[in-house]
């Protein structure tokens, strides 16, 4: 049960949390709008279409920076406490330390679920909406997927290559299927050009080719246009960058699991989305135990020498999070380490400012 000390300190913690999101998701909705209010106008995107990306924005920027934001609060509510000298008067009326910590620990739970509801379910719809937006309007000309020399395994026994896969038009030029049982080649199919038909998900090979591997011989068969059904989509030959951000959980389970199977080399970058969608929400409990430890302690510099301990920390894990998820999305360094890496650094450094600060 709920004393009035929890219920004192756990309103505080999630309304401060939650008044720090109101005041900073708008201001970074503005400087966002400001720097690309140019290339919206250039491109007269519609109304509404502006509306819908800065919402999408808005659970963008909230889920990527939320922890930043928690660890701000978290700072600022407990130094005004602790300057107001009720932190002493809490624990001169026996509550120990540790059940002192008790609400923040509670307030932390529900951050944690509400996150990771939100960066399973919500965030990945709010991503799609984002990078969207952003390839078909800010970003013109740059390419959303690898387009050139597109290498994939389809399945246990299939593997295509296109050198060139042109996404918009669903088109790719200098198409080459391979079809193996074993190690053994079967047959081999190539196609100058391979076009895809939307109306009965149907492909166009130009001047197609088909070589089946005989025991003396190879039979070759050549048509200037074949129509033909093939073990994939179209959208498999080249996945955007951002496709893992676009999933829910069980669905990005299951392409990362597709993905493994066909031997893509961008498992990585996709594990990383995955992991982190574990890692953010618990770094809740992580950072939040830091912050009471830097800020329960009344300082002669006051409030601004705890936030500006805080920020400083909370730019250092924010650093080590995008440091080493870029080393596991461009190296062979595992994934699961990369994501998890600065909340065991930092849970380190939790333990060891709790045992200070309890003293």
């Amino acid at each position: 049960m709920l004393t009035i000390l929890d219920r004192y300190i756990l309103g505080k913690y999630l309304g401060t949390f939650l008044l720090l999101l109101l005041l900073f998701v708008p201001i970074g909705i503005t400087v966002h709008l400001a720097e690309k209010i140019d290339k919206i106008l250039e491109n007269d995107v519609p109304f509404w279409e502006v509306m819908k990306y800065l919402y999408d924005f808005t659970i963008y920027f909230a889920n990527l920076l939320f922890p930043l934001f928690l660890f701000l609060s978290v700072i600022w509510f407990t130094s005004k406490m602790a300057n107001n000298t009720e932190i002493i008067a809490f624990l001169s009326s026996g509550v120990s330390y540790y059940r002192f910590l008790r609400p923040y620990i509670i307030g932390a739970t529900i951050v944690c679920i509400a996150a990771l509801i939100f960066s399973m379910f919500l965030a990945p719809n709010a991503s799609q909406g984002f990078n969207e937006f952003s390839y078909t309007y800010l970003k013109k000309g740059r390419q959303d997927r690898n387009q050139n020399d597109v290498f994939t395994q389809v399945n246990e026994n299939d593997f295509l290559y296109v050198n060139y896969f042109n996404a918009a038009e669903k088109i790719g030029s200098n198409f080459t299927l391979e079809h193996f049982d074993g190690n053994e080649l079967k047959y081999k199919i190539s196609a100058s050009q391979i076009k895809f038909n939307e109306a009965d998900s149907t492909y166009t090979l130009f001047r197609y080719e088909k070589r089946t591997v005989g025991e003396t011989h190879d039979i070759i068969e050549r048509k200037s246009r074949f129509d033909t059904i093939l073990p994939f989509a179209i959208d498999e030959l080249s996945p955007v960058n951002y496709i893992a951000e676009t999933l829910n959980y069980r669905e990005l389970n299951e392409f990362i699991a597709k993905e493994k199977a066909r031997g893509s080399s961008q498992i990585n970058r996709y594990e990383v989305v995955r992991y982190k969608r574990w890692s953010l929400p618990v770094s809740a409990y992580i950072l939040t135990i830091i912050a009471v430890a830097v800020s329960s302690v009344k300082r002669r510099g006051g409030m601004g020498v705890n936030l500006a301990i805080g920020i400083s920390i909370g730019m250092v894990f924010i650093f080590f999070d995008k440091v080493f998820g870029t080393m596991a999305e461009q190296t062979s360094f595992s994934p699961f380490i990369a994501t998890w890496f600065p909340n065991i650094v930092f849970g380190i450094l939790a333990i060891f400012l709790l045992r200070n600060a309890k003293r």
